[in-house]
């Protein structure tokens, strides 16, 4: 009786432990993190018709839709996975493959707490704006964006070597904005090598030097940096080059000021210089108003852009310098 007793108690003993391990595992795993956006604006060029041509918002004195944005993020233990669909217009002009709707698909590794392998479809590490409207500030995007990339598909390590620097390399695919290498003239080729450095100087400033070179695509370098100098006061700066093969070379630079004037109102600027190869010289400012209320953002903006030579059409569709628009959007994001 008495082994059958101490029997019993060690089951219960082994099973006890056995659950509170399982409970140290599972509180220990992230929780499913779901994300997503969606948007809707109006549009009207002072011209009478579509006249800048930049990525999204493009329709002319009409009330349309941007897109719809879902995606979730799991982690359990050291690995990690990131999915991220997207329907609409917005999103169907910036996918190599619409009908799919990929937006984002990948996975990562933590190798140890400060090296981490990621590898898939993954939005690039180059530039300031985004695809999705919740990430940026402007809800009309700059010339910079809209010369892309958009995506990278490939593998990158990052080693974190302080909260103040860390350093990514990757391997791409030989052509942006794809899911897969390009196979129509050969055997599709890993030829595209990206690299970030990124470096937090002081509390609130963060810079990353940027670098995408590749045959098939070319070579950008890049420079994102925002600084928040006060509690309302931030400034953004991004700056690139781009040269070699593939879409359109260029050079250019964009301001962003932005002024918090209440909790719920926040007032930018985006002063942009843009100058593709062969094109003329590019000056665009756009003031934008963000006005919150809990996931909601109202965004009121009105842009100027003005070329050096005559690259617009006014009213009567005859060439000129300029070009000029208002935009209301409104995006919910959650």
């Amino acid at each position: 009786m008495k082994k059958l007793l101490l029997l019993v108690l060690s089951v219960s003993a082994f099973s006890l432990a056995s659950k509170a391990q399982d409970t140290v595992k599972t509180t220990s795993d992230s929780p499913l993190v779901i994300f997503g956006s969606a948007d809707a604006y109006y549009k009207y060029d002072f011209s009478g018709h579509n006249n800048i041509p930049t990525y999204y918002g493009t329709d002319q004195n009409s009330f349309s839709v941007g897109m719809i944005d879902f995606g979730f993020k799991k982690k359990v233990g050291k690995a990690a996975v990131v999915a991220e669909l997207s329907f609409g217009p917005r999103s169907d002009a910036s996918l190599p493959v619409p009908t799919n709707h990929i937006e984002n698909l990948y996975v990562s590794y933590d190798v140890t707490d400060a090296f981490n392998i990621t590898g898939g479809y993954m939005q690039t590490f180059v530039g300031y704006e985004v695809i999705s409207p919740t990430g940026n500030f402007n809800y009309s995007t700059s010339y910079l964006f809209s010369a892309g990339p958009f995506q990278n598909a490939g593998v990158k390590a990052t080693y974190t070597f302080s909260p103040a620097v860390s350093l990514m390399a990757g391997v791409f695919n030989d052509q942006w904005n794809v899911y897969s290498t390009n196979t129509s003239a050969g055997p599709g080729k890993i030829n595209t090598f990206g690299a970030q450095l990124m470096v937090a100087p002081v509390k609130g400033w963060t810079a990353y030097l940027n670098l995408l070179t590749g045959p098939a695509s070319g070579t950008i370098e890049d420079l994102t940096t925002t600084y928040q100098i006060t509690d309302a006061f931030k400034l953004g700066l991004n700056a690139a080059n781009k040269t070699g093969s593939g879409a359109t070379n260029y050079k250019g630079a964009a301001l962003y000021p932005q002024l918090a004037v209440s909790k719920a109102v926040t007032l930018g600027i985006r002063g942009e210089y843009f100058k593709p190869t062969g094109g003329t010289d590019i000056l665009a400012g756009t003031l934008t108003a963000n006005i919150k209320s809990g996931p909601l953002t109202f965004m009121p903006e009105i842009r100027f852009d003005n070329g050096k030579d005559q690259i617009f059409t006014d009213k009567n569709g005859m060439p000129t310098k300029t070009a000029s628009q208002f935009l209301l959007a409104a995006v919910y994001a959650f």
